[in-house]
This record gives structure tokens, C-alpha cells and sequence, in this order.
């Protein structure tokens, strides 16, 4: 059956050689509705139940839906990591999610986070400057760093082509961590070709960041493959190519001298970018 609520999943690797592997979660329902403390809590026993046993998740934002306020109590009891998004777009919205991480950090202490992105995709999307995007990730950090969450790392999500942008830099400059994502098949690349296109943005950013703050983790955090809708040149979607590209990227990982540490996060569900067809049964 489709197992609609999680759709990427990510193996993160730090230097201490610490592991965490999961699946990107959304705050809402099939429906709509947004998810209650008891459907996270389904969700994260669901990850745990998968082959591999997945104790990590990524959620988008902290307070749309009340995400951090049902999610985090939830993830805390199964045992769940999250990787947090903070929305950066419209300053009531970007005030109300840093809230909404205070008052979870503050309640529940910090051991349940993996990181925090500061936006994703913005400098993808040009909804925001390099120079504010910078300021609001120091914001986040200095707003934990005062509730002695200090040790959590803050960095931001965009595609591989917004962090090999020189314009983005101050950005690169900002983040303790990159977070990268890569679809080959927007590059409309064949399946034969997706593992070397994907694995080619990465080195592509990796170059980037060597060049403007060295030593930066760079986390793959989404890519992957959908299995209908239409072709994108050499790029065809089907059921057998999205379990291709799983194989070849998801169950295979790579290490290199400009990789501290690895993420990968794929994105196999129902929702991806603006296509439905990301998806897995």
C-alpha cells in the first residue's frame, strides 16, 4: 500500500561517525487535516518498523499545523530524532516558527534534534536575498545558543544549483551544515545517467563550499526519482526506474575528502517539488 505521509528518506553521517537515517514527514493528512500527536506517534512507529529501522525524521516547520508542539512530544517518547525547518518567508510567519522551536527547546530540552534549517529552497525559489537568509540563520542560532542549545547545528536547505551560485555565498558562510538537493530527473537525465548526474551536483557543491568556508558537512537532503507524470527529456518516469535510482543512490553511499560527513535524503513519496509522483508502495 502507498504510505502516504513519509516521502524521503536520509542517512546522515557526522565526523564522530554517528549515524542517522529517516524519512522527510509532512504535517498534514491525506486529507488535509493537520496530523495530531497520536498520527505522529503512528508515524514514527511506522519508521521504526521499516526494514532498517529508521528512528530519524525531517519535518519542514515548527509552527505550521502545531508540528513542534505535537510532533516533538511524540518523537521523544519513540525515540525519534527530528531535523527541524524554520520557515523564513513573511516576518510574522518567520517570528511565529522560531516561537514554536523556543517553546519546544524549552520544554523538551534539545536531545531530539538532529539540526535546524533556517528556509528551504528560498534562494532557489528568489524569495528571499543571501544577506537575509544569513541574518535569520545567526538569528536561530543565537536565539539557541541563549537556551544553552548552543551544540545544534543551524544551516539551510536549497538545490545543488543555488549553492554553486557565488551570489549565495554569504549563506555557505552562515550554515554549520549544507544541506543539497538534486533531482536528475529535472536534468533530464536518463536513468543510466541519474546516479553520476546526482553524484555530480554533489561534487559541484562540495567544490563551492571547499572554496568559501572549508570543513562545512554537506547533507544530501533530497533527490529522487518519480514513477509517472511525464518524461523531462531522456528522463522517463516508471515504478522501475524510481526502484533504480533507489538502488543505485539510497542503498549505496560514498565518502570523499570534500565530504565530512554525509546525508542522503531521498525522495520517494507522494509529495516532491511540484509533482505528486514521487512515490512508493
Amino acid at each position: 500500500m502507498f504510505f502516504h505521509t513519509i516521502i524521503r528518506s536520509f542517512l546522515l553521517a557526522s565526523t564522530a561517525h554517528a549515524y542517522w537515517k529517516g524519512f522527510n514527514l509532512g504535517a498534514t493528512l491525506p486529507s488535509g487535516a493537520c496530523k495530531t500527536q497520536a498520527d505522529w506517534a503512528k508515524d514514527f512507529q511506522v519508521l521504526a518498523s521499516l526494514p532498517g529501522h529508521f528512528t530519524s525524521a525531517r519535518v519542514y516547520a515548527a509552527s505550521d499545523c502545531n508540528t513542534l508542539a505535537t510532533a516533538v512530544p511524540a518523537a521523544v517518547a519513540a525515540g525519534t530524532s527530528l531535523l527541524v525547518g524554520v520557515w523564513t518567508e513573511d516576518g510574522a510567519h518567520y517570528d511565529a516558527e522560531k516561537a514554536a522551536l523556543l517553546a519546544a527547546v524549552q520544554q523538551h530540552g534539545f536531545d531530539w534534534m538532529v539540526a535546524v534549517s533556517v528556509g528551504s529552497e528560498d534562494l532557489y525559489r528568489g524569495d528571499t536575498s543571501a544577506e537575509t537568509l544569513a541574518s535569520q540563520i545567526n538569528d536561530v542560532r543565537g536565539m539557541l545558543w541563549s537556551v544553552g542549545a548552543g551544540a545544534i547545528k543551524v544551516g539551510h536547505v536549497d538545490t545543488w544549483t543555488a549553492w554553486v551560485n557565488p551570489a549565495n555565498n554569504a549563506v555557505i558562510t552562515a550554515s554549520d551544515f549544507i544541506g543539497t538537493d538534486g533531482y536528475p530527473y529535472f536534468q533530464d537525465a536518463s536513468i543510466n545517467d541519474g546516479y553520476n548526474v546526482f553524484w555530480q551536483s554533489v561534487t559541484d557543491v562540495g567544490s563551492m563550499v571547499a572554496q568559501v568556508k572549508p570543513g562545512t558537512p554537506i547533507w544530501i537532503t533530497e533527490t529522487g526519482w518519480p514513477v509517472g507524470g511525464g518524461a523531462m527529456g531522456a528522463a522517463m518516469p516508471s515504478v522501475n526506474n524510481a526502484h533504480m535510482y533507489w538502488e543505485s543512490v539510497a542503498c549505496m553511499y560514498i565518502s570523499g575528502s570534500f565530504l565530512p560527513f554525509l546525508l542522503t535524503l531521498l525522495v520517494l513519496g507522494l509529495v516532491s517539488r511540484d509533482t505528486k509522483n514521487f512515490e512508493i508502495s
